[in-house]
């Protein structure tokens, strides 16, 4: 070997904290060299198979993971990252099969490694399964805030508001510092209709510290609505100059591509893709071809015709394998069974203005 080289485990810390820092394409180029020279390392090709899952490159992290289990069958982080890429592919039995099998090699205890298998689930909207793997976690971690806070997302989900109270709560008397928890406390409580106390919770993470623009705009109206204040007010200030810095880092690569869609819609020819044929049986409607804003429920903003921001929703969310009438189809039927709401989905524009009626998506036009 040559003078120089790093070890195979420096290469793996190495690249660990590019990942950690978000550098995935220093982490991966880290990896590639590491695994130029040590091409049987288990820990580099299981690095590789996360860097490339976090790039969203779906099959090259489920060959890399392949790779790892070919060199250790029973590599507990290989055997989560391939479930989690089996996810992505919709292959879900696989995935479950193969979370199971790393309980059954005796890592149930292995918090870390539970929050991975419970989270991918979650991701997945496979609420039931996830709640079961955070549960589990909970007994065998119960000084864990994460963990409790975990169950509590997916109790939410499953409808099952006081638990999911109870166990945010929780995780919050562990860890007041906990802001994505009490974030959430803050949405469960405004949900609720109990606006003093969703504004407490909301106040009690510090600006700088706030990275949901939904959570930030809902204490700056409740804010004016509760204490009468107007804009320009020192007391909604740092909150609305958060608000404007969040709005500021939606991406611009969306933003351009819903000009470009809106200008092209807007046009003499417009662009269909063959598989969304049927939201045009019924002609163009009126205002089809406008601009505009729309923010749902996790803070993101999509701007653009009513067509162009289902499609950025769909293709933000991991679905653009779906066309457009699948996707509005399934949001729909998940809305109306979390939330108990119609909302119609003949065409992009019936399926929006019926969610904002509803409160599930808001317009900011």
């Amino acid at each position: 070997m040559a003078e120089g080289f790093l070890s195979s485990e420096e290469y793996d810390e190495k690249a660990h904290q590019l990942y950690n820092s978000g550098d995935y394409e220093g982490a991966l180029e880290t990896l590639k060299e590491g695994l130029s020279i040590y091409p049987n390392a288990v820990e580099l090709c299981v690095g590789m198979g996360y860097a490339r899952l976090a790039r969203e490159e779906y099959a090259w992290a489920r060959r890399a993971f392949d790779r790892a289990l070919v060199l250790d069958q029973g590599h507990e982080d290989a055997l989560v990252g391939l479930g989690e890429t089996l996810l992505r592919f919709g292959e879900r039995d696989a995935a479950l099969a193969l979370f199971e099998r790393v309980a059954a090699l005796g890592f149930e205890d292995d918090v870390e490694l539970m929050l991975t298998v419970g989270r991918a689930l979650y991701r997945e909207s496979l609420y039931a399964e996830s709640r079961d793997v955070f549960a589990k976690a909970a007994a065998a971690r119960p000084d864990s805030a994460e963990v409790a806070a975990s169950l509590g997302y997916a109790l939410h989900r499953l409808g099952e508001e006081v638990g999911a109270g109870r166990q945010i709560r929780r995780s919050l008397r562990l860890d007041p510092d906990l802001h994505e928890a009490r974030i959430y406390l803050g949405h469960l409580l405004y949900d609720r209709g109990d606006w003093e106390g969703a504004l407490r919770e909301f106040e009690r993470v510090p600006p700088l510290d706030h990275w949901d623009a939904l959570a930030v705009w809902r204490l700056v109206e409740l804010k004016r609505a509760l204490w009468q204040v107007e804009d320009g007010d020192l007391r909604i200030k740092p909150w609305q100059k958060r608000l404007d810095e969040l709005e500021a880092l939606h991406d611009p690569i969306d933003r351009l591509l819903a000009e470009v869609e809106a200008q092209v819609n807007g046009g003499e020819r417009s662009l269909v893709d063959p598989s969304q044929l049927e939201l045009f049986e019924r002609g163009e409607r009126k205002g089809a071809t406008e601009s505009h804003e729309v923010r749902i429920g996790d803070g993101h903003l999509f701007r653009g015709t009513w067509q162009g921001i289902v499609r950025q929703m769909r293709d933000q969310a991991g679905f653009s394998h779906e066309s457009l009438s699948q996707y509005m189809r399934r949001l729909a039927e998940r809305w109306h069974e979390q939330l108990g709401v119609e909302i119609p989905f003949a065409d992009p524009e019936t399926f929006l203005e019926a969610a904002i009626r509803a409160g599930v998506v808001y317009l900011e036009d």
